[in-house]
């Protein structure tokens, strides 16, 4: 009895001393180490703290320099959105070195290495960090967005074809349609006798529609659904990755990891009706195949067996809420900020609007006449 009480405590022991060896290394030694690395090459930056990093330093800089409005509208955004850039790289120069948490990053500046950096020669070596991966991890999984090397250029090469131009075409009249819907209600509003209109709200909701119906032949009202879910997960995944820095946080079952969970779930749940839908017309003969949009597209790569990818129920999900979340989110955002520097800049309406008249002649909007839209362009 003693003897199995003394191998249980040296094993119990042993694995107590391997768990603190990695955390140290993970945490103390390895950042030590890149460091130095880094200094010896002439590339300094900020001093780090322990686990947190520069998060400290970002946070109060980020929070300082949003906390006052900005003086007129411009697209100088870089200093109040990333405070602590501009001051690390007037600091430390072009080329410097911070930490988010254990984790060092590099911010580049240089033209043309950044060309490099970002040049095929180098696609296969880059892509994102482990803490950004474990930050977005139950929002868009191992999505385009998250992947990495093959694996990246794998999905890429999968979802590609759907953005064609050609394919595009094939959608360019529901997009008129609906864009014609919304302005016809913001004329309704405003003939109700409200004075102003959240213009962000109407444009989400646009981008959101099209988004669903086109790549995922959805109902609005189940895409709203998945979107507004997405967006909470996303809010929540954003603050519960602060605190990943910590060691086994993700792991800990705090409030943030236990609704991130539930939404998770009912996400994919909204999302699994769609796909079997899709499945179900193909298996009864309703249709002959997946479909060309993105959902079809893939669906049907799901069924090919390609060696070295494996390519899972999970993933497909993980690529619908990528595109679901980020294909209406970026669109909405900078339609917002289009309309809002238009609203600033009355000279430039009257261009925009003298020139749709002149090549749409009164008509809708076509592909034909994209070309010819210069200025809007």
């Amino acid at each position: 009895m003693g003897l199995i009480f003394l191998v249980v405590s040296v094993s119990l022991l042993l694995v107590l001393v391997w768990a603190a060896s990695v955390t140290l290394w993970f945490y103390l030694w390895r950042p030590r180490h890149i460091k130095k690395a880094m200094e010896r090459q002439g590339v300094t930056g900020p001093k780090p703290r322990f686990l947190v990093g520069n998060l400290f330093d970002m946070v109060s800089l980020v929070s300082d320099s949003t906390s006052r409005d900005m003086d007129s509208i411009n697209h100088d955004i870089v200093s109040r959105l990333l405070p602590h850039y501009v001051l690390w790289s007037k600091q430390f120069g072009k080329r410097f070195m911070y930490w988010h948490g254990s984790e060092p990053r590099m911010c580049l500046t240089e033209v043309e290495m950044i060309k490099e950096f970002l040049s095929a020669k180098y696609s296969v070596a880059t892509g994102k960090s482990w803490l950004q991966q474990q930050g977005s991890k139950h929002f868009m999984g191992r999505g385009l967005l998250m992947a990495n090397g093959q694996e990246w250029l794998h999905q890429r090469h999968i979802i590609a074809p759907v953005f064609m131009v050609d394919k595009l075409k094939g959608n360019v009249g529901y997009m008129v349609e609906r864009t014609r819907q919304m302005i016809e209600t913001l004329e309704e509003a405003l003939r109700s006798g409200e004075a102003e209109v959240e213009i962000g709200e109407h444009l989400t909701k646009l981008t959101a529609d099209i988004i669903a119906k086109t790549e995922f032949d959805s109902s609005y009202e189940k895409g709203k659904q998945i979107f507004n879910l997405l967006t909470s997960l996303q809010h929540l995944c954003a603050k519960s990755s602060r605190y990943l820095c910590f060691p086994g946080f993700r792991y800990f079952p705090s409030k943030y990891n236990r609704q991130i969970k539930s939404l998770k779930m009912e996400v994919e749940g909204l999302l699994m009706e769609i796909i079997e839908s899709r499945k179900e017309g193909m298996e009864i003969g309703r249709a002959a195949s997946y479909g060309s949009d993105l959902l079809g597209m893939l669906l049907s790569e799901l069924e090919k067996k390609r060696a070295g990818f494996d390519l899972t129920l999970q993933w497909l999900m993980d690529e619908c809420k990528t595109f679901f979340f980020t294909g209406h989110e970026t669109t909405a955002l900078l339609l917002t900020w289009t309309v809002m520097l238009l609203a600033d800049s009355p000279s430039w309406q009257d261009k925009a609007r003298a020139e749709v008249h002149q090549v749409c002649g009164g008509q809708p909007p076509s592909v034909d006449h994209l070309p010819k839209l210069t200025v809007v362009n």
